[in-house]
């Protein structure tokens, strides 16, 4: 195909401004689907817990033809977390198309990706989207906008940036507010107009770089790329230049390139094309492929280093493989973790103290726990451990730890105590500002570890009102200790299941995080003291059954419904000396000395017996 005739562009945007959405009514509107096919919303996110979540996780790509045209559409993460796809991504587009809500405008981590795209001399069209919400702001969000590409250092080429509203959910798209309701061909003929064509001979030596990886059940890993320049044709044999600096002759032996939401197979493919390539037993994100008679060795993809790490064990527990685990092994682990780490080099994996641990670093708390809960439904058992920010020192020696801007929206009657959280985790107010519906914006600097489990904290303080969101700045000297959880832990003492009338004499000493009959173990953690020190509680006693009390009676017991905690939850939750049992059927929190005397030793305040 001419390639005149390709536009190659990226979608960004905030995490559920709608992206995936605007993408569905291209494919629709574009005819990539027929009149009578059903389709899912979101046809995009394929992953389940992009689907559960509503965010997009792993970027994808699929293509419409139109009038001709054919544009390559790439769906990218809108979560700073996992900002390493979002980098390798960009190298692939000539355009972006900036999806912002009519009633929100622009957000931190919009801003995160934006930067990225405007760096890389991308030219921007911009979607102002749900503009059938109440109250929304179409042209307050626009002048937002206008007021970030500023604040970025854009080009006069990017500040001239071409505009449309539209609403995803109704199909909807114009170019001015004032004109009747359109359809998105309107955004289709603005992607063909100011999106250029993409550059290179096809005459050239053949050059591609690899930006990703799909799995096919038939072909295996599937490098993907786009075509620099020259010509690629299955079985032809290639160069591939790799990490280490070495050099090796490989034969391809398929190409494929996306229909739609489909890859099929293709014989030829040209500059500006996204392929994917079958037949590389080993690569890398970032190997390049080019011609065997002048190998050509590409600068490696850049991508931001991490900020948050836990470790990854063999999970050690009394029930281990009693609750749906399938893989369990030190090796099993490792080559799932390795796995990880090649689909997205932003996550880091390194070797801890013999065969079965494994350090796991990545750029937030939900970049590792989506890791976690993929692995969980893939019938992983493991432990994990708390998250540690990771420090750097500069060429001095002092300390540097990551920091981050934080925003908090809030109601102003919610606003002190707020202020006064985030306070205590080392914050450092820039801005506060409250505007005509009362609600308080506030602007802090904090360093990333204050930001562990600050969100569930702010909504409890706020009564589920506060819309927080942060976006890594950079490193700077240590702000000093920030408080751990205050409170300690109910440890269990005998092995069993936990009966309703024990359970029942410790709900005045804290709150529960198990119910009645759940299998428990010494070591376990079973609820949150109200007091500052641990305390080994047995939770499996039950009352002494007489001639006039049956065993039944403990079920008319009435017990205060115990907390449910999430991952997240479990993850903010712990402390140094406790971990996470991981199953594919339950999340248990356990101290990581199972063993009292040992714990006593190791720990700076013992553990008080009940």
């Amino acid at each position: 195909m001419d390639t005149s005739k390709i536009r190659n562009v990226a979608i960004i945007a905030h995490v559920d401004h709608g992206k995936t959405t605007l993408v569905d009514q291209l494919l629709k509107q574009c005819g990539t689907f027929h009149e009578n096919e059903e389709v899912n919303e979101r046809v995009m996110d394929s992953d389940n817990l992009e689907r559960e979540r509503g965010i997009t996780i792993l970027s994808k790509n699929t293509s419409v033809m139109y009038k001709g045209y054919r544009v390559n559409i790439v769906d990218t993460p809108g979560h700073a977390d996992f900002g390493g796809q979002v980098e390798r991504v960009l190298g692939t587009v000539d355009g972006v198309i900036l999806v912002v809500d009519a009633f929100e405008g622009p957000m931190a981590q919009t801003r995160f990706v934006t930067q990225k795209a405007l760096e890389m001399g991308l030219i921007p069209i911009v979607v102002v989207n749900k503009i059938d919400r109440d109250g929304c702001n179409p042209h307050g969000a626009l002048d937002k906008v206008f007021d970030l590409f500023c604040e970025l250092d854009a080009n006069e080429q990017q500040l001239d940036f071409d505009k449309v509203f539209g609403s995803g959910r109704k199909g909807i798209c114009k170019a001015e507010m004032e004109d009747p309701d359109g359809d998105f061909h309107i955004l289709m003929d603005k992607i063909i107009e100011r999106i250029p064509a993409p550059k290179g001979d096809p005459n050239a030596e053949p050059l591609l770089q690899i930006a990703s990886l799909e799995y096919s059940g038939f072909l295996g890993r599937l490098a993907v790329g786009r075509v620099q320049q020259g010509t690629f044709k299955p079985n032809m044999t290639v160069a591939q230049a790799m990490t280490d600096g070495k050099v090796k002759n490989i034969r391809i032996q398929k190409i494929l390139r996306y229909e739609g939401l489909t890859p099929q197979p293709i014989e030829e493919a040209g500059p500006g094309d996204i392929i994917l390539i079958a037949g590389l037993d080993n690569f890398d994100i970032g190997d390049t492929l080019s011609s065997t008679n002048n190998p050509v060795h590409l600068p490696r993809i850049h991508i931001d280093p991490p900020t948050i790490s836990m470790l990854f064990t063999v999970n050690t527990s009394p029930l281990a493989g009693k609750y749906g685990g399938k893989f369990m092994t030190g090796n099993q682990l490792q080559e799932r973790l390795e796995r990880a780490h090649m689909a997205d080099p932003a996550l880091l994996v390194e070797k801890v103290d013999g065969a079965s641990t494994f350090k796991v670093s990545g750029r937030g708390i939900l970049h590792l726990t989506i890791l976690v809960e993929n692995m969980r439904r893939e019938l992983y058992e493991f432990t994990i451990g708390s998250p540690q920010v990771i420090f750097k020192n500069d060429e001095n020696g002092k300390l540097l730890e990551p920091i981050e801007e934080f925003k908090v929206e809030v109601p102003s009657e919610f606003s002190g105590a707020c202020i006064q959280e985030i306070n205590t985790r080392k914050g450092e107010m820039v801005n506060m500002t409250t505007d005509e519906n009362d609600r308080v914006t506030l602007e802090y600097l904090v360093p990333s570890r204050g930001l562990i489990g600050i969100r569930p904290k702010l909504l409890s303080l706020s009564k589920g009102y506060a819309i927080s969101q942060s976006i890594f700045k950079d490193y700077e000297p240590y702000k000093g200790e920030i408080p751990a959880r205050v409170n300690g832990v109910l440890i269990a003492k005998e092995p069993g299941e936990a009966a309703s009338y024990a359970l029942s004499n410790l709900e005045d000493r804290g709150y529960l995080i198990i119910g009645p009959g759940a299998e428990v173990y010494p070591g376990m953690i079973v609820g949150e003291h109200n007091r500052d020190v641990d305390i080994i509680v047995n939770v499996t006693k039950g009352k002494h059954l007489t001639n006039m009390r049956s065993k039944s009676a403990d079920d008319m017991i009435q017990l205060t419904p115990y907390r449910r905690l999430t991952l997240e939850e479990c993850v903010t939750f712990i402390n140094e000396d406790e971990c996470i049992e991981v199953t594919p059927e339950v999340l248990r929190l356990r101290k990581t000395e199972l063993d009292p005397i040992k714990r006593k030793q190791l720990s700076k305040r013992p553990a008080e017996e009940d």
